[in-house]
């Protein structure tokens, strides 16, 4: 029995010391990749493996696996993204011998990766015996990238586990990976919450709070979500704003099917401690913020002249809130699922709010304009940059060729820092619809909860008159 998974290397290329120092003498330009060296020597690292016996590698000769690879990219052009992908294969204590492990470790290799370079180290300093293997990221054959598709990590466990059972070894159980989609897969990856989960989290809170199919329905509607196919379906749909398309309650697992919500709603019914739902009308935060601001989200608003700094500080009050439960009192969260979907780039939500407050930025417009402007900057050093190069090629003096090569730098110099203000200026921009219309979805959920506040409120009144003028 062997788990498997693979993840990208990431690159940090940087230009070759000197030719005369390069071990490798069979290219005058290259590039030393110091996270691919790092990978590399960390697989083959003498302390954890017999280099002798458990290294091995494919397509390439092991004593020159680094070189080979880097040939490989110089040979096709392609540097950048993912230098190279680490892969792991480990064993059932006991289950394989160190031999056994590293023949298994090759053939996967073999079949997962036929047209790149690998290599294949087996590591017997943990309880574990388990196989590292390195890929190049380019092809050595037709010079293609590795995609790292979702399909690929389901093709390396299957081919994994049709090895092991040719050599008599167990294989897990058929299980999902991670998730139904590759979304969800990469969302828990980054440390996001899915759809799911989040979908999971707010039946479980709401079933603690509910007593009846209707009251659950209402608290599930109150929270943001939408009932696409209601009880009168064999299988109920929900979706929230924001989401490509519905989710199953039953694709949730055995706990959230029909009956089984039925149960736990039943159970609240009959118990001796049973929480009695009492309408309680939901504290509305973006409509306290809105006052405080004197700012307007409304449906009317013109985006062209909406300030968006002061967009996006809501949105960062809004999520420090949510992330600080008390704040919305008891049995109080946020209101959407959007809005809890949004703490994943709360980071980069908070870098863009500060460079448009540092740079005076106030609307679209504004914004739109100063993208134009680096542009149009990075443009005309790219150029200048190309012309001094250009005339580089055939130097009169090697000091003459010194100094243009030190002008050339000290404009790249210049560039870096105008791209690094273009990529967040860009973000910001992509950003701002998503956001505006996260709140204007906000805004009108708490329009809503008010206005049934209040109408409940009128009902309790006109109830409590009529009881009151019959006695």
């Amino acid at each position: 029995m062997a788990t498997t998974g693979f993840w990208p290397v990431k690159s940090r290329l940087k230009e070759v010391i000197d030719y005369a120092n390069n071990p490798d003498k069979t290219t005058d330009k290259r590039y030393l990749d110091e996270d691919l060296y790092t990978t590399l020597r960390y697989v083959e690292n003498d302390k954890k493996t017999d280099q002798t016996m458990y290294v091995s590698a494919i397509n390439c000769p092991k004593q020159r696996a680094y070189q080979c690879m880097m040939t490989t990219k110089h040979r096709y052009g392609k540097f950048g993204g993912n230098v190279a992908y680490h892969g792991f294969q480990s064993f059932k204590t006991g289950e394989v011998t160190p031999n056994e492990a590293h023949q298994i470790g090759i053939e996967t290799a073999k079949r997962m990766w036929k047209d790149y370079e690998v290599v294949v180290t087996t590591h017997l300093n943990t309880d574990n015996i388990h196989n590292h293997l390195v890929v190049n990221s380019v092809s050595f054959k037709t010079g293609r990238k590795f995609e790292n598709h979702i399909s690929d990590h389901y093709k390396l466990r299957e081919i994994s586990d049709l090895i092991c059972g040719e050599r008599g070894k167990s294989v897990l159980p058929p299980s999902k990976f991670k998730g139904s989609s590759k979304k969800e897969y990469w969302v828990k990856k980054n440390g996001g919450m899915t759809h799911r989960d989040m979908l999971r989290k707010d039946i479980d809170s709401i079933i603690k709070n509910s007593t009846t199919w209707k009251s659950f329905s209402a608290n599930l509607k109150g929270l943001g979500y939408k009932i696409v196919r209601d009880d009168n379906y064999e299988h109920i749909t929900i979706i929230a704003d924001g989401w490509k398309r519905p989710v199953r309650l039953d694709s949730l697992g055995a706990n959230y099917t029909i009956d089984a919500i039925e149960r736990r709603l039943a159970h609240n019914r009959h118990s001796e401690n049973r929480y009695v739902a009492i309408y309680r009308a939901k504290k509305s935060p973006l409509l306290k913020l809105e006052q405080e601001l004197e700012f307007s989200i409304n449906h009317s608003h013109d985006t062209a002249t909406v300030l968006i700094d002061t967009v996006f500080y809501i949105l960062l009050q809004l999520l420090k809130l949510t992330r600080d439960i008390e704040a919305w009192g008891e049995g109080g969260q946020a209101h959407s699922p959007l809005l809890r979907e949004s703490l994943t780039f709360e980071r980069q939500l908070e870098e863009e709010f500060f460079f448009l407050k540092s740079n005076n930025i106030k609307t679209v417009g504004e914004l739109t304009t100063f993208c134009c402007e680096k542009e149009s900057e990075i443009a005309a050093l790219e150029t200048e940059r190309s012309k001094i190069r250009n005339s580089n090629r055939r130097p009169k003096t090697p000091l003459e060729r010194q100094e243009k090569l030190k002008a050339a730098r000290e404009i790249t110099k210049k560039i870096n820092p105008l791209r690094e203000q273009l990529k967040i200026a860009d973000s910001a921009l992509e950003r701002f619809p998503k956001v505006w219309s996260l709140l204007k979805t906000e805004h009108d959920i708490e329009i809503n909860s008010l206005t049934k506040t209040n109408e409940k409120g009128l009902k309790n009144n006109e109830k409590y008159k009529e009881n009151y003028s019959n006695r």
